[in-house]
């Protein structure tokens, strides 16, 4: 029966072409806008570690001591910690991992005569940093919490960088220059960019894009002066040179914590360590935070208020082509009304003429997708030519592929409703008297 249905669908197109080519295009039109835009979207929404994301936490502390009151806008805690409340927490120990977390740009020289200079984005971390946020190596490994302590001149690079410097091949062993100091590369990841960088949020690093090229312990780089990106000093004295024991806050600390109750003793540790400092004279304040890592993104904002504009009127864009298509397919219908008058009187019910009708919008719903996939390749073939951090990520993937004919159909047949049921209530006895 529904091949029966699906030829006289088929027939019915064919007669009506103009009607058929309108209501295809207003619905790939709808189409090509909402996936354009839901793809944008679900790319600066998405969980960076799925896998993980539950056990990732991002602790805060009000470092401004009390008898240098700094004055701040708002009731929002710093985001980043001084090198001392950082290590304190690391030393610490309260959970099953913990790293600092400090970005700098850096000029990197390969070791060879022919080898020109360049900068790339670094990261100065702790030793836990690859196994919390499961860093994928394809050479070597990461280094060990030993190496930060003897402040070893070691590296791990990305694998665009290894590529670059030494055409893919195991580099392990080898010798860069970072900053005019010598580095040991100890590994090499496989292509790594959690989108967005969560771990880079606010330390002066692109939120999106293809990450970091080097990583460096935290404290073998600032043994060469190495200096982050990002520092924001709170009292006199504080100097890039001596960030140790300068009051500024410059690292973001992340801690894996398994489950609730480790969350809740982490808390309760994170509390009285302020409360501590408030004691010592050090805090002003004992207000301290402790974010989840998919919390901590929405606290920040990292997805663009536009994005999620453009979204809900490309949403209503949709909406407005559904009601378009509403209307041709209605005005199909009356103009078939005698046909469906014989077609009721030879016996058809009005399940069948309701089934055909539906089977017809489907149709539609179907070529609207096909065109609309290419307006959604056009419309990300444009975003990925536009000066954003994300620009180059804008690709449509599997399921959004697939996300992409669930819209249609479901936009076609919820058009196809009203047609159909007009059609269905068509009285036989006026038609053929008028025929």
């Amino acid at each position: 029966m529904f091949g029966y249905y699906l030829d006289l669908a088929i027939r019915s197109l064919r007669r009506h072409k103009v009607l058929t080519t309108l209501m295809v295009l207003a619905l790939a039109l709808g189409i090509g806008a909402t996936i354009t835009t839901l793809t944008v979207l679900r790319l600066l929404s998405g969980d960076p570690l799925p896998e993980k994301s539950a056990q990732l936490f991002y602790p805060q502390v009000d470092p401004y001591p009390a008898d240098q009151p700094f004055s701040r806008s708002g009731k929002r805690l710093p985001f980043l910690m001084s090198y001392v409340d950082a290590m304190n927490l690391l030393h610490a120990g309260k959970a099953r991992r913990q790293t600092a977390v400090a970005l700098s740009q850096v000029k990197v020289a390969p070791k060879t005569q022919e080898g020109k200079p360049f900068y790339a984005d670094g990261v100065m971390t702790t030793a836990d940093f690859f196994p919390m946020f499961d860093a994928p190596f394809q050479y070597g490994a990461g280094w060990s919490a030993a190496d930060d302590d003897s402040r070893a001149q070691v590296v791990v690079i990305a694998s665009f960088l290894n590529d670059k410097l030494f055409g893919g091949t195991d580099s392990v062993g080898r010798m860069i220059r970072i900053e005019d100091h010598d580095f040991r590369i100890i590994g090499v990841l496989k292509p790594w960019a959690p989108q967005p960088r969560f771990y880079a949020l606010h330390l002066g690093s692109r939120d999106y894009g293809k990450g970091e090229g080097v990583f460096m312990p935290l404290l073998g780089a600032r043994a060469d002066c190495i200096g982050p990106s990002t520092m924001m000093s709170y009292g006199p004295g504080s100097s890039m040179e001596h960030l140790e024991t300068s009051p500024a806050i410059w690292l973001g600390v992340w801690v894996e914590l398994p489950d609730a109750s480790a969350v809740s003793a982490y808390r309760l540790f994170l509390a009285n360590y302020a409360r501590q400092q408030v004691a010592l004279g050090r805090f002003q304040k004992s207000r301290t935070a402790l974010s989840g890592l998919m919390q901590w993104l929405r606290s920040e904002h990292v997805v663009p208020d536009d994005a999620r504009l453009q979204t809900g009127l490309a949403f209503g864009f949709l909406l407005i082509c559904v009601v378009n298509t509403v209307g041709l397919l209605l005005a199909k219908c009356l103009r078939r009304s005698r046909e469906i008058g014989v077609r009721r009187a030879l016996g058809a019910s009005r399940g069948a003429i309701f089934a055909q009708f539906m089977v017809e919008a489907a149709i539609v719903g179907v070529a609207g997708g096909v065109l609309g996939l290419v307006f959604a390749e056009l419309g990300l073939w444009g975003i990925r030519h536009q000066p954003a951090q994300y620009a180059g990520l804008a690709h449509l993937d599997l399921p959004m592929f697939l996300f992409t004919f669930v819209v249609a159909l479901v936009a076609s047949l919820v058009a196809g409703l009203l047609p159909a049921w007009r059609a269905c209530v068509v009285a036989p006895a006026p038609q053929l008297k008028a025929s």
